[in-house]
């Protein structure tokens, strides 16, 4: 990924310093007041749905939850916008832990555009897939691989209201090794392989230069730390997918994101990748492909969660099998896919926690929601695979106090779909409506306009 220009990063900061002071001067606006009715209302993830219900939302947060359905005047709202969901099953928005949100969907054509796209092009199609994956009912997500000055821009314009998207939790770039999985010049040309030196702040080696790669993801915005505990499935290097990392490189930094108040995803498809990520102290491990009894007791034994992200192996399979990705990769891929579902059943029956993620980027933006009939494939209740996404996915990120149940006091990040989706996992694949932070993305199944009037 290529360092954003520096006339971007500009414009970016001019727009979100433009719209702090447009908020500081000038009269206090009103409030802004929309009562929803729910059909019926899933508020808390884990408990047995409401019937009919009426949400009261001012300023972007839930005011009040109430039985039935109140008028506006009854609920102190009189003139509030009534969004009539009756017919619908309404729940809180989804979070998505694990989204690489400027990664490409048409890999065919990234890999051919490579050398003629600048960091510009990048970040609109960063725009685009933001927009899809909130349209999709993700309202959170947590970003794991991206250049830190471009996700940090794009997650600030949202917050800031110049652009619709979902909350965005910044990792930067991953930490890796040379030579391991997320080493952007693995296997290229002399020239490319100095470009991505330069952009390498992300690659250390030995725990005092780990270190000090986590302070400068942190020094440029980073919410929460990635590192590769090992080799990886899509990286163009022949490494397998065992441990790349030391012992005391995984504790250096985990240590040091502590320290500064950021929680850490270790990657790892490896055993003893999963052993010295979770014995480091790590928050969360993403993919844990050949995980065993063994894991499962070092994940309870942490309180660790795993993010198994089901959708990546069979997506990248099927990518290399299609000529998309490189001979490294399809070896890999062939491997990772064979194990990985046994694997997750193992781990789910064994009750590690678990919080949804789904590599995306890796599969289509927009397509997060086909996770949860995987989950459920491997042993999970639907119940079970919604709490994932909302309740234990919250506490993963840290923001439990203002999202992932729909509370008073918490954000007005609400979904609904046509059906209930606790018969019927599937229907969180088409969201019908989705409200991010009280400002309505989707109504009816469709777009929303932007901004919104």
């Amino acid at each position: 990924m290529r360092k954003v220009s520096a006339s971007l990063a500009a414009i970016l900061v001019g727009l979100g310093l433009a719209g702090h002071a447009a908020a500081q001067g000038g009269p206090a606006p009103a409030d802004k007041v929309v009562v929803i009715h729910a059909g019926a209302l899933l508020d808390k993830p884990g408990q047995a749905p409401r019937g009919a219900s009426t949400l009261v939302v001012r300023n972007g947060k839930i005011e009040s939850v109430r039985d039935g359905f109140a008028a506006p005047d009854a609920v102190g709202a009189a003139g509030a916008q009534v969004l009539d969901l009756t017919q619908q099953f309404v729940l809180p928005g989804l979070i998505d832990s694990h989204v690489h949100i400027f990664s490409d969907d048409d890999k065919v054509k990234a890999q051919m555009a490579a050398t003629t796209r600048d960091i510009e092009d990048d970040m609109v199609v960063g725009i685009d897939n933001a927009r899809r994956t909130l349209e999709a009912g993700f309202t959170t997500i947590r970003d794991l691989g991206s250049d830190i000055r471009s996700v940090t821009a794009l997650r600030d314009g949202i917050n800031n209201g110049l652009l619709t998207g979902p909350t965005i939790l910044a990792a930067g770039r991953p930490i890796t090794v040379t030579g391991g999985h997320g080493d952007g010049s693995n296997n290229l040309n002399r020239d490319l392989t100095e470009a991505a030196h330069r952009d390498g702040d992300n690659v250390c080696d030995g725990a005092e230069d780990c270190r000090r790669a986590v302070r400068a993801q942190i020094s440029q915005g980073a919410d929460v730390i990635k590192f590769t505990a090992t080799g990886g499935v899509l990286s163009n290097v022949a490494g397998g997918l065992g441990a790349q990392m030391f012992d005391d490189e995984m504790k250096a930094i985990v240590d040091t994101a502590h320290l500064f108040g950021r929680k850490v995803a270790a990657h790892a498809h490896g055993t003893d990748g999963i052993v010295g990520a979770l014995n480091a102290g790590v928050d969360s491990v993403e993919h844990a492909t050949f995980g065993n009894a063994q894991t499962d007791s070092l994940f309870k034994k942490t309180g660790a969660y795993f993010v198994p992200t089901m959708l990546a192996p069979k997506t990248a399979l099927d990518q290399a099998r299609a000529g998309a990705r490189s001979r490294n990769s399809l070896e890999k891929a062939e491997i990772a896919a064979k194990a990985a579902m046994d694997n997750h059943r193992r781990a789910i029956a064994s009750g590690v926690k678990i919080a949804f993620g789904t590599d995306t980027g890796v599969s289509a933006h927009g397509d997060n929601g086909k996770e949860f009939a995987l989950m459920v494939s491997v042993g999970m209740s639907p119940s079970e695979a919604i709490k994932a996404a909302t309740v234990n996915a919250a506490d993963l990120l840290g923001r439990s106090a203002s999202i992932g149940t729909l509370e008073a006091g918490k954000d007005a990040d609400i979904i609904a779909v046509a059906k209930s989706p606790l018969n019927d996992v599937t229907e969180l694949e088409h969201p019908t409506f989705v409200m991010h932070r009280g400002v309505v993305a989707k109504l009816d199944g469709q777009r929303a306009a932007f901004p919104p009037n």
